[in-house]
């Protein structure tokens, strides 16, 4: 690590992540003993099944569905499925479509021995992984033929309901400077245990993520990238209760970037933490192995809690994000760990506060490709005051280094951004990121300043924090709302009757190729 700017304690900064490291090793203790419905129909889906029933039911549900009606979903899909490919020779997708129909019953069938089993998945297994990494190769390609953006990655949103309207303006955002297009999901799918299949034209303050919507936009960003001349990142959510099934789309569709945080859905959604807990590490695994940066929620906590008295909440939140990203496989490169520009602008050096809270983070995570929030909260519907305060936000952001800048919009309070505030978004951060390119450079903090002590003391009220967790717990945490004052159950929330436990026999031998412990 360099020499802190900001005189941070080298072993404090120690301390803090082996605290979060002994928070999430029993996380992950927990994790391991369990399956969900979303990772089984993840599994369905690298199998190569998909499509709909008659009724407009996923395949992947169609099938999870069952085997939990039956009672036997502990024992995994995989082991079912397998059973069912070597008596009847057929694919997965054709068992698929005779449960559907009702002409089959994975309880009739004869259990084989688990070489039998391995040799009928391989060829399938084989075929998503090399999907998969050919998506990678043709990204890496893409970036070293046409170049791409300088970090920060300029990160716009489209949000229509249309895909093909989100199309036209995500060719527009990129014509105009950004790098990274995230479209916005729609209001409330990250409450749905299934995912929509097909090409959506109608949402609600967004567009459904579907694997057809994820590869009408990717074919787009290819072709304006070969007309721009540099990669156009592709972004979405793996949130919610579908959490790794979005991942893998993702990753069958070659998106670069999604939404991924361990702690989000079960504060912000109130989905059932240890179904949140499960279903983020096979999501990550998938995300690892594509190359996709994950983007972490903590900018969130300060909605909902005030910036300045609760930026503890922040740093102790991405260490153990980190923490439990690094048990999935996933580099720290590819780590968006998520804080925010959100501090109350009536707030007297507030600019100061905010430039020590970035430079810390960015201090702490130096390897991490960090995402940073724009002001939201206290944006008022004043534009000129706006413009300015976004201003401010990309000003640190070249000073501190950090690795994705959502832009912030002067319109933020006011509708949802025309393609006209998106280009004066743009102009805004490519002026200052060229005008201020090497301030971080040039500038030193005062020792015993503002700044400097306003680090070290975030720095030491997250080590307490941690502490307080490691005491209790994860789960005993959030239940008594240590993050965004936001209080949630151990047994409470949506999902939770998705949690099965694994029996003896169940394998998901994907984590193994995607971890690189198998050859594939």
């Amino acid at each position: 690590m360099q020499k802190s700017k900001l005189g941070l304690d080298v072993e404090k900064i120690g301390r803090a992540r082996q605290l979060a490291q002994q928070i999430a090793l029993p996380v992950q203790q927990f994790v391991e003993g369990y399956t969900t419905v979303a990772v089984e129909r993840t599994l369905c889906r690298l199998l190569g099944i998909d499509s709909i029933d008659t009724h407009g039911i996923p395949l992947p549900n169609v099938v999870v569905d069952t085997l939990k009606e039956r009672g036997v979903l502990n024992q995994g899909v995989l082991f079912h499925l397998s059973n069912a490919m070597v008596e009847t020779g057929l694919s997965p997708q054709e068992i698929a479509e005779q449960t559907a129909q009702g002409n089959f019953d994975f309880t009739r069938i004869n259990v084989y021995p688990a070489a039998t089993r391995e040799h009928a998945l391989q060829p399938y297994i084989r075929q998503a992984l090399e999907r998969i990494i050919t998506n990678r190769q043709n990204r890496q390609r893409y970036i070293e033929t046409l170049g791409e953006g300088n970090k920060p990655y300029i990160y716009v949103i489209v949000a229509t309901g249309n895909i093909y309207e989100d199309v036209t303006q995500a060719e527009a955002a990129a014509r105009q400077g950004a790098d990274i297009i995230a479209v916005i999901r729609t209001t409330g799918q990250s409450l749905l245990d299934y995912v929509p299949y097909g090409a959506t034209t109608e949402g609600f303050g967004g567009t459904y993520a579907t694997q057809e919507n994820f590869r009408i936009m990717r074919t787009a960003l290819n072709k304006v990238s070969k007309e721009v001349g540099r990669y156009i990142r592709l972004c979405n959510y793996c949130s919610g209760l579908c959490m790794p099934e979005i991942a893998v789309m993702g990753a069958l569709e070659g998106l670069d970037v999604m939404l991924n945080d361990a702690l989000y859905g079960i504060l912000f959604r109130d989905i059932n933490m240890q179904r949140t807990l499960i279903d983020q590490y096979f999501s990550r695994v998938i995300n690892a192995f594509a190359g996709v940066i994950i983007n972490t929620g903590e900018d969130n906590y300060l909605t909902t809690a005030d910036a300045f008295e609760e930026a503890r909440t922040v740093l102790a939140s991405d260490l153990i994000n980190e923490q439990l990203a690094l048990l999935a496989g996933l580099p720290e490169e590819q780590m968006g760990l998520g804080h925010a520009f959100e501090m109350n602008p009536e707030l007297k050096n507030g600019f100061l506060y905010e430039l020590a809270q970035a430079q810390m983070t960015r201090e702490i995570f130096p390897k991490a490709t960090l995402k940073y929030m724009p002001p939201t909260k206290f944006m008022t519907g004043n534009i000129f005051k706006g413009q300015i305060q976004n201003a401010l936000f990309n000003q640190i952001s070249i000073w501190t280094g950090q690795g994705i800048q959502l832009l912030g919009m002067m319109t933020e309070a006011v509708h949802t951004p025309f393609m006209s505030d998106r280009y004066i978004a743009i102009e805004n951060a490519r002026y200052i990121f060229n005008n201020m390119k090497n301030i971080g450079d040039e500038v030193e903090f005062k020792k015993d300043g503002i700044i400097r002590k306003r680090a070290q003391q975030v720095l030491d009220e997250a080590i307490e924090l941690l502490e307080r967790i490691e005491r209790e717990g994860l789960f005993m945490a959030l239940e008594k709302g240590i993050f965004g004052d936001v209080k949630r159950s151990k047994t409470g929330g949506k999902g939770l009757e998705g949690v099965v436990m694994k029996a003896t026999e169940y394998n998901n031998p994907f984590i193994a190729y995607m971890k690189g412990e198998t050859n594939i």
